[in-house]
């Protein structure tokens, strides 16, 4: 008799070999019995060999679960850890700041949960670190981290589990850490979490579950699952069985746990698959007498993402990021202070919504007490208790009642005149305005965002209450929208939008309907940051995880080279290296003595001083073009030789054969200016190339300057003031961020000053006011101001535009340059290089700041566009050839004088479409 025992170790067959010996089967049917017999030998074989390996595996699993250093698969360096090193010793209630004061599950909120992560020793500086930093300072319990038995940390509640190591699959950690948590913690909190590293838990939402649940009971919370479609059938779960998803966390009442953990090592020695969230189900089903919570709401409150690593990486606007309590899985840590940031700009928000509500109760109470609104402030509601603990100009003070407690209503902004009516904005796919220069265009981003968050907020209030009335509300669409914005109050909203009513309670239906809805975003307090000029915050890398404190210095914080400063910038003495008592002698003494100076020995202090020892290195290409260039270095004369402004210049010229008197007459220009300036910095790069290559160029003259110099990368065209300066130097900051500025771009001034598009002409009179399919024009006569040395005058879109898609104008710190990896030195003639660093810049580590900039100001000129360069060169060329030309009102006007340069359609004969009159070029 031969037994032998299946995967779920339940059924034994037995088979007879004796019987076959007393078989008494005459000879005609013994050869079909033999053949009977072989197949059956066969199948029967086939089964046994099966239900070997199956055997050998689960032996194999539990052998090496129970005893992972001494497989042959360990991990090589935890064994030499054990045979070099002793075990280390934690004391549980120390290491997660538990000591014993009378702390309860009765009498403290600090008691409610225990969150244990299981990490790997290679994580503990990046994704243990991100977590402990983030939703776990939060927590309204404790958290410890549990790893192989040879894992360090002096900076996390660290618990190394001996025996156990980083191996994959983590059941023996999964399983020993319940233990730990039993044996150490178990009478001391009511909910138990098994977390890994790379999840995200939104605390507060946590916190406001656990509450509403009776943690007396045996609870096994989690989302529930059978498998994939893979392994559905294979994971030995009866029809009744699920287990709960490890990956967005499981949690455990305190009843769960006791019942469990007694059988913790039986478990282990009884595992059927590799998975072990499956056999942590299978071993809370068998010994608690529960399943995991079959619920469908599980699947968005404790949230899987099936994206793998690009997991939470992109927008996180999304309803399932805003109603969910876990994520998972944030494989990058740095993705975990980004979802953490996010969240608490949401709370801030939030916040924020909550002080108006208060500001508007405020006001309303003050109108039944008859309180003056303009001594709300100062007003006492008992003796000696003020309503508002700080007076207005204190930083704590709370706002000003009399504007933030105004209650919602389109009616609020009252216009005094006809010119400050303000106008709505039309919505549907596209947007329609009057206050535009094109009426009719596409929505902007920043429309589609602000639509996005509204119809969000909105939902969240219609459905607050829905769980108690049996229903849902769905959004569809915004079938179509009025905006507009008062600049005093906030942004105003009529929207029609389309709604499906969901009632699943009762009589159930579902319901299509349309709804207006009149919103309105309000604004709050002005708020001021005050941040040090030109220098970067202070945070400690995320990588830097070795020590929990960091002291820093004077000159940790305002580093010399930093700001981009020589070595003739540092001072001859260094005060902040003196001792206390000589120091305050010097400085007091030489403030002493500054009282006393006649002015013009004073130092100017209009430029800050943080930021005023930068100095900043213009870098120029140039080809041909002299007369433009006389006008920049006489530019550049004014504003920073003339005022010691702290620069030098790199010009890089190229030899044009288009222009061949140009090159010497360069040449000796700026000659001239090193000999009338021999301190100020001028440096020419002659470049011997045929054709003209900006990047090549700037190439060249990067070269010549030194890694932690401040770059500035300039045209010919642009002229500047010393503001401009300044702002280069405040927003540049080095390893940490790039300034691309906005410059202002001239229009041709052929069409800008010319009546031909100012003035319209009817019946060959000119009009200085007309008013023309809702187009007002202005009556004023445009006389054009000489621009050549200075930006002096008023920015205006009559005059130019801000060209919002131009980087060739950037200021960068050299190292930043060469890190993200420099131009493209194989773009020959006009543009594209520009771009793409752009590109490098965003996808590098050094943030991009932009920005309008008014004191840099692109000179109109000639746009040349050679045929014979690549085709997106070209297109670009001609984008701004086209965008230089003039603006939109100016081309209306032009068209309007000369209705014949757009194709009309004869009236007499519309349908006939071969008759429609060709435009005339």
């Amino acid at each position: 008799m031969v037994c032998y025992q299946t995967v779920q170790w339940k059924s034994c067959a037995i088979y007879n070999e004796s019987s076959l010996a007393n078989d008494r089967i005459s000879v005609k049917m013994a050869r079909r019995k033999r053949n009977f017999h072989l197949i059956a030998g066969l199948i029967v074989g086939l089964l046994l060999g099966y239900l070997v390996k199956i055997c050998l595996k689960s032996v194999f699993i539990n052998s090496r679960m129970l005893d992972a250093s001494k497989c042959p698969g360990s991990d090589r360096r935890s064994e030499a850890f054990y045979k070099n090193q002793e075990p280390t010793i934690v004391e549980p209630l120390k290491v997660i700041g538990l000591l014993d004061n009378g702390e309860t599950i009765h009498n403290s909120r600090r008691s409610l949960l225990f969150v244990g992560v299981m990490t790997a020793d290679k994580y503990l500086k990046t994704r243990a670190a991100a977590v402990y930093r983030t939703w776990g300072k939060e927590l309204p319990g404790r958290m410890a981290f549990f790893s192989s038995g040879y894992s360090k940390s002096s900076y996390l509640p660290l618990v190394p589990l001996q025996g156990v190591d980083d191996s994959y699959p983590p059941q023996k950690k999964s399983f020993m850490m319940l233990l730990y948590m039993h044996d150490n913690f178990v009478d001391r909190f009511e909910w138990f979490l098994r977390a890994d590293d790379d999840v995200y838990i939104k605390a507060d939402k946590l916190e406001n579950l656990l509450r509403s649940v009776d943690s007396r009971k045996p609870q096994f919370i989690g989302q529930a699952g059978r498998g994939n479609n893979e392994e559905f059938g294979s994971l030995s779960l009866e029809y009744d069985e699920n287990f709960c998803m490890g990956g967005p966390g499981v949690i455990l009442s305190r009843e769960t746990l006791k019942r469990i953990a007694p059988h913790i090592k039986e478990c282990l020695k009884s595992l059927y698959t590799t998975h072990e969230d499956v056999e942590l189900g299978r071993c809370v089903q068998k010994f608690a007498g529960v399943p995991c919570t079959w619920s469908y709401e599980m699947q968005s409150i404790l949230y899987h993402n099936s994206s793998g690593s690009m997991a939470f990486t992109g927008n996180l606007k999304r309803k399932e990021v805003h109603q969910a309590i876990t994520m998972h899985p944030v494989k990058d840590h740095k993705h975990m202070h980004r979802i953490n940031t996010y969240l608490k700009n949401l709370k801030i928000q939030d916040l924020k919504e909550v002080a108006i509500s208060l500001h508007r109760d405020i006001l309303t109470a003050s109108k039944e007490l008859n309180v003056p609104i303009i001594n709300v402030a100062s007003h006492y509601i008992a003796i000696s208790v003020p309503l508002y603990p700080n007076i207005r100009g204190h930083p704590d003070f709370l706002g000003d009642t009399h504007i933030l407690g105004v209650a919602p209503s389109l009616n609020r902004y009252h216009p005094t005149n006809v010119k400050n009516v303000l106008s709505w904005n039309f919505l549907s796919k596209l947007v329609f305005s009057s206050d535009n220069a094109n009426p009719r265009r596409r929505m902007e981003m920043s429309t589609v965002e602000s639509l996005e968050d509204i119809i969000r907020e909105l939902m969240e209030t219609i459905n607050g209450y829905s769980k108690q009335r049996g229903r849902i509300i769905e959004f569809r669409e915004i079938l179509y929208g009025y905006q507009r914005l008062d600049p005093i109050h906030g942004a105003d909203y009529i929207l029609d939008i389309l709604l499906v009513y969901k009632k699943y309670r009762g009589r159930k239906m579902t319901v299509s309907v349309r709804r207006h809805a009149y919103l309105q975003q309000s604004f709050t307090g002005v708020e001021i940051r005050e941040v040090p000029l030109g220098e970067p915050p202070i945070t400690r890398p995320l990588e830097d995880t070795t020590t929990q404190k960091i002291d820093y210095d004077m000159d940790h914080i305002y580093p010399m080279e930093d700001q981009g400063g020589s070595a003739n910038s540092i001072p001859f003495i260094n005060f902040k290296k003196l001792n206390v008592p000589i120091r305050d002698v010097f400085e007091t003494g030489l403030m002493k003595l500054g009282k006393t100076l006649p002015n013009v020995f004073k130092y100017n202090r209009d430029e800050d001083d943080s930021v005023a020892p930068k100095k900043i290195n213009f870098i120029l290409p140039l080809s041909g073009r002299y007369d433009t260039f006389v006008r920049f270095m006489k530019n550049y004369e004014e504003v920073c030789i003339m005022n010691d402004k702290r620069t030098s210049i790199t010009i890089t010229l190229y030899n044009d054969y288009k222009y061949p008197g140009d090159f010497n007459k360069t040449v000796n220009l700026i000659n001239r200016f090193i000999d009338k300036y021999s301190r100020s910095e001028i440096v020419l790069v002659k470049i011997n190339d045929s054709q003209f290559s900006r990047g090549l160029s700037l190439e060249q003259g990067i070269k010549m300057c030194k890694d932690d110099d401040l770059l500035f990368f300039i045209d010919v065209d642009i002229v500047f003031n010393a503001e401009s300066l300044q702002r280069i130097r405040l927003n540049t900051i080095r390893n940490y961020t790039a300034y691309f500025p906005i410059v202002f771009s001239e229009y041709n001034p052929s069409v800008v000053y010319s009546d031909e598009y100012n003035r319209i002409k009817i019946r060959d009179r000119l009009y200085n006011t007309i008013t023309t399919n809702n187009f007002v024009f202005d009556n004023s006569i445009y006389t054009r101001s000489e621009i050549i040395y200075r930006v002096d005058r008023e920015n205006s879109d009559d005059y130019g535009y801000f060209r919002q898609f131009g980087f060739g104008i950037a200021s960068v710190y050299k190292s930043d340059f060469v890190s993200v990896g420099g131009f493209n030195t194989d773009i020959k003639g006009w543009g594209l290089e520009d771009v793409h660093l752009f590109d490098k810049f965003v996808q590098s580590n050094v943030s991009i700041f932009r920005t309008v900039d008014p004191g840099l100001v692109h000179v109109y000129h000639p746009v040349d566009c050679d045929k014979n360069l690549d085709v997106a060169q070209y297109n670009m060329c001609v984008g701004t050839r086209t965008n230089t030309f003039g603006s939109t009102k100016h081309v209306t006007i032009y068209v309007l004088n000369h209705p014949n340069v757009l194709p009309r359609m004869n009236s007499d004969t519309v349908s006939d479409k071969s008759k429609v009159v060709p435009p005339v070029r």
